[in-house]
């Protein structure tokens, strides 16, 4: 490889480089790259260009399609471009549902099949804000119904990256300060040792409810033996194309157990789709 000029990051990515990459990622991870996003994947390359020593985008790109190695070096180029924002307690209207409707509803059905766990997948977790937040709702909505209820929750991305600290909990202390009431702070978090770090970890009892899988939507099959009583998969459908987001959510509707509750974000729908799901509240649908 050549030594990287650091001249060449003031470049921009050629049209072939760009239309080669974005067709990749379209057509293995179902993610549209749209021209108004070129800007943002050039700064995020840049990353991987100066981490492995090239001096261009096509020769980044060339490793990565057309030689063995590149082929390691493939799960990282997703991470770099797959979008990561996401908050505690995001779309709040979602978690006072769950625990009105959904929670009392699918309990006296977990209790007459015999199961004792509640099932949640939260689909497209990112760096894990969303699962955790599902764990500490679920911890003090299922109190009540004492021992013979517990939950378990299913994480996944496309993305090892975000996995990885979302496996951790560690999270910086200013987020959940402005995001999570101190009340729950108390109850299901710990500060750092060290203070001056000014981070915060969730507690051993709650990491243990959450495992974490490696997932992409645009696979043929998800390799998931159970079911879950509810999937939030919400705001990650709209980086897809309407006829991927039904081929996706025919597949998640297969592990939702029958009267089961899917959670979409706020600027998806399911117009124009035809699934076995009806509408219960605004961006929630109950299987049908």
């Amino acid at each position: 490889m050549a030594e990287v000029d650091l001249a060449i990051f003031r470049e921009n990515i050629s049209d072939a480089d760009f239309k080669r990459l974005k067709e990749y990622i379209e057509s293995h991870c179902g993610i549209k790259l749209g021209d108004t996003k070129r800007q943002m994947v050039e700064g995020r390359l840049r990353k991987r260009l100066r981490e492995h020593g090239f001096a261009s985008y096509r020769e980044y790109l060339d490793f990565v399609f057309h030689t063995p190695q590149g082929e390691d070096e493939i799960i990282s180029l997703i991470d770099v471009l797959t979008t990561n924002k996401t908050d505690f307690f995001r779309e709040p209207a979602h978690f006072d549902f769950l625990v009105g409707h959904a929670i009392p509803e699918i309990i006296p059905l977990l209790r007459r099949d015999n199961r004792r766990i509640f099932k949640v997948w939260s689909a497209g977790c990112s760096t894990g804000e969303e699962p955790y937040t599902l764990a500490m709702v679920l911890f003090d909505a299922l109190a009540s119904y004492g021992s013979s209820i517990d939950f378990s929750i299913l994480a996944t991305d496309i993305s090892t990256q975000v996995l990885e600290k979302a496996h951790q909990g560690i999270y910086d202390q200013a987020k959940v300060e402005s995001q999570i009431p101190s009340s729950l702070q108390r109850k299901f978090m710990l500060r750092s040792k060290d203070r001056s770090r000014k981070l915060m970890r969730f507690a051993p009892e709650v990491r243990s409810r959450l495992s974490f899988k490696r997932l992409n939507f645009m696979d043929a099959t998800y390799g998931l033996k159970e079911k879950f009583d509810v999937i939030f998969c919400r705001n990650v459908l709209i980086y897809f194309d309407k006829k991927t987001q039904e081929a996706i959510l025919r597949k998640q509707i297969a592990h939702l157990s029958d009267d089961g509750y899917l959670f979409l974000g706020h600027s998806e729908t399911l117009n124009g789709m035809n699934l076995p799901l009806r509408g219960c509240y605004p961006t929630v649908y109950k299987k049908i």
